[in-house]
């Protein structure tokens, strides 16, 4: 397996990772502007980006997600929900699925909360055993942090939604699995988010305060004190449903 990550825009952290052995890869959470380094590390790699795929519609950033995937043929991908919401066409993932990239296995697991439609991708190399290595995060679960549940309105609601995901989702899953979440320290997609761009689960678990609360504690803490919300939200979503090609300095 080769494995990238890609400091982008606005504390965004983007993906790339897949089977050189098989000429296979993904593409996660691809910001607009940065789509020709990824088609410049798939040339290197030597391997053809097999899926283009989206945590969730983002709020703080133009997706590229849309833009590389028409741009090198591959299908974009988003969760089941947000049929009839995307205008474009998009292929839908659902809750459990497997795709298959060479000998790297990715398992889609959605996590609402932070978005209905988030999704954590459970990332396995068959040619290390068939234990999962590392979990991509999206902005469900930050090092130190967890994602705000107000964008999409509801953030009672959405929290509880957020503490039930992440303790039947992710916090099941074995301590040893390394975290790469969809940002770091500077994003405005969470409060408290480290600076390091990785973690592990049993790091979380010991010392990220969101994972010890009680449900009832969880809602409180996390909806007492919103930061303000991204700049630009509305347009940037607005954007991001067309799946319009906009760079930072776009209108």
């Amino acid at each position: 397996m080769f494995f990238r990550q890609q400091a982008a825009a606005n504390a965004t952290l983007s993906y790339f990772f897949g089977c050189a052995g098989h000429g296979k890869a993904v593409a996660v959470d691809v910001v607009a502007g940065d789509e020709d380094w990824f088609v410049a590390e798939a040339d290197k790699a030597g391997v053809r980006i097999a899926y283009v795929i989206d945590t969730h519609v983002h709020a703080d950033h133009y997706s590229g997600g849309p833009a590389l995937a028409r741009r090198i043929g591959a299908p974009y991908c988003l969760h089941e929900s947000n049929e009839g919401r995307i205008a474009f066409d998009f292929t839908s993932l659902s809750d459990g699925q497997r795709l298959e990239v060479g000998n790297v296995l990715v398992d889609v697991l959605h996590t609402p909360g932070y978005t209905p439609d988030s999704v954590c991708l459970l990332v396995r190399d068959l040619r290390r055993g068939d234990e999962p290595w590392f979990v991509l995060t999206g902005d469900t679960l930050f090092v130190g942090a967890v994602g705000r549940p107000d964008l999409a309105g509801q953030e009672r609601e959405m929290a509880a939604q957020l503490h039930d995901a992440l303790h039947c989702k992710l916090l099941t899953l074995p301590p040893e699995l390394e975290i790469y979440p969809g940002h770091q320290a500077g994003s405005a997609c969470g409060a408290g988010l480290s600076g390091k761009p990785a973690s592990t689960l049993a790091l979380e678990k010991r010392f990220n305060p969101m994972l010890s609360m009680s449900r009832e504690d969880f809602v409180q803490a996390l909806t007492a004190e919103l930061p303000p919300q991204p700049q630009d939200m509305a347009r940037i979503m607005a954007a991001d449903l067309r799946g319009e090609a906009v760079t930072a300095g776009g209108a």
